[in-house]
């Protein structure tokens, strides 16, 4: 791993963005660095804040077993440390700042910030967006620039600060997709916000899917996920369609769905899964999991970038580039509601076609980056709820690392109480330090930093979605669980059963 040339100003930037919940000081913060640094030191900050630090150089465990050595203390001290502050850097530090051993490690201002290197536990709050301001600030590029030159499979081992972001790149187009633009979510009632008159919004299907861009320039073929990594080779189906599309050149913005090609509807994500961080996906995989590119905007054309035209003109231009039916590119479908009576029936029917809701986006809107609110909106479906019981607790991490707030729930399998989700959000503070007294008293065993309580506290959760899974002891999985509320009015025999569940499959 790169060592930082000049790790007073690493330390300094770190302890500035720890100190801080402002976005104005982080950029200003990072500017600063930017300023001052060598060359190597920002692409490791860069590498740091868009996901790309180096793989760790040594285990976990070895540096707990190192620290627990250097420190003198029983492995059970640290363990009980590590439960109580949450963070296994900031639990080394503090061990070691505190050390009895006859051989101290002398604290410096850098020490807390090299062993979050070692452990990858950066939580700072710093987005990519906060990142190309401070640099757009220190270079003077672009910043839609910066966003296109910051993506890709690049590393710090590859890669050097002025080839990344300094030196001219006449040939990035060729291969890189476009910053993406996206959604806010939408929780009103749209007859009481200024989503009207309805004719000024495109309304489309909010897909359960992967986010992708397809690039065909120089019949080079690049599939993108809004993670910013290539999954070409992933989908190999879907290059091929799009090698069959002999007279474009350009790009799509859309969604991958697993597919039902019988049913013409999606498939549930869990299937789609099969798919992810295949290499080469064999025959019996393509076949047994296929997919689709549904393409809801048309971005280039021809090496026109149409992202500053209207969305309704880059719909149209979208829709003429499908006069054919293909079977793994196809364009998303288009709801033209009459009102906002039948936008409401629309969105309540979305599980007819296995989508989440709707999307409500301005015709007039051009395709930005990241999120503006107000041209595209996500409204989604009310999420399916349940009624579980609290069976396991374990201490959270940050300013919470001393309360219970990650929590498992069960429901009944027959007489038997099956774990079937995790939570970690929902209660107000209140709540968390009342549940939190409750455990205290009621708490049957204990397993390192998680209790197991008596199955007596019953809460409301809601999830996006439900699957069956073989990986559960329940038969079951759901998509982002998290509690609605704490049903005091109710007991442990209220709540639901597996069979009520599995019935909810579609």
């Amino acid at each position: 791993m790169h060592i930082f040339e000049v790790p007073d100003l690493f330390s300094k930037l770190f302890y500035e963005l720890d100190s801080t919940t402002k976005n104005s000081r982080k950029v200003q913060a990072l500017t600063h660095y930017f300023n001052q640094a060598p060359d190597p030191d920002k692409l490791m900050v860069i590498a740091i804040f868009t996901g790309r630090r180096p793989k760790r150089q040594i285990k976990l465990s070895e540096l707990k077993q190192w620290a627990i050595q250097t420190a003198q203390i029983p492995d059970w001290l640290f363990e009980e440390s590590y439960s109580v502050v949450g963070d296994l850097a900031e639990t080394i530090h503090l061990i070691l700042q505190n050390s009895q051993s006859l051989y101290p490690l002398p604290s410096t201002p850098y020490q807390l910030p090299s062993i979050k290197l070692l452990t990858g536990g950066f939580r700072l709050g710093v987005s990519q967006g906060l990142l190309v301001q401070a640099l757009h600030a220190h270079t003077g590029i672009e910043k839609d620039e910066l966003n296109l030159r910051l993506m890709g499979n690049w590393t710090v081992q590859n890669s050097n600060y002025q080839d990344l972001i300094i030196s001219p790149k006449p040939h990035l187009n060729s291969t890189k997709p476009y910053p993406f633009f996206l959604a806010s979510p939408f929780n009103e009632d749209p007859q009481s916000t200024d989503i009207h008159p309805l004719t000024n919004y495109q309304i489309e299907p909010k897909w359960d899917g992967i986010r992708a861009q397809i690039i065909k320039r120089n019949n080079s073929i690049n599939l993108w996920s809004r993670g910013e990594d290539i999954i070409t080779h992933q989908f190999p189906e879907l290059a091929s369609s799009m090698l069959s599309w002999d007279a474009f050149s350009g790009a799509l913005d859309g969604e991958i769905l697993c597919w039902d090609f019988e049913l013409q509807l999606p498939r549930p994500f869990q299937d789609l899964q099969k798919r992810l961080g295949r290499k080469s996906p064999g025959k019996k995989t393509l076949t047994d999991y296929p997919v689709v590119f549904l393409a809801y905007d048309l971005l280039e054309i021809n090496g026109q970038d149409l992202r500053q035209e209207p969305l309704f003109n880059r719909r149209q231009q979208l829709d003429n580039l499908f006069p054919s039916p293909n079977t793994h590119i196809q364009p998303s479908p288009v709801f033209h509601p009459k009102d906002f009576e039948e936008l409401q029936k629309i969105r309540n029917e979305s599980s007819q076609i296995r989508s989440e809701g709707l999307m409500i986006k301005r015709k007039d809107s051009a395709y930005g980056i990241g999120r503006k609110r107000g041209d595209w909106w996500k409204w989604k479906v009310d999420a399916d709820t349940v009624d579980a019981v609290l069976i396991y607790a374990q201490r959270g991490h940050g300013r919470r690392a001393n309360l219970y707030t990650d929590f498992t729930f069960a429901i009944y399998k027959g007489e038997e109480l099956v774990p079937f989700a995790k939570a970690y959000s929902g209660l107000t503070d209140a709540e968390i330090l009342e549940v939190n007294k409750w455990i205290k008293l009621h708490t049957r065993e204990s397993f390192g930093p998680v209790k197991s309580v008596d199955a007596e506290l019953v809460f409301e959760l809601a999830f996006e979605g439900i699957n069956r899974s073989t990986r559960h002891k329940s038969g079951i999985a759901v998509r982002f669980p998290r509690i609605v509320r704490w049903r005091r009015d109710k007991s442990v025999k209220d709540i639901a059963t597996l069979e009520e569940l599995l019935s909810r499959i579609t």
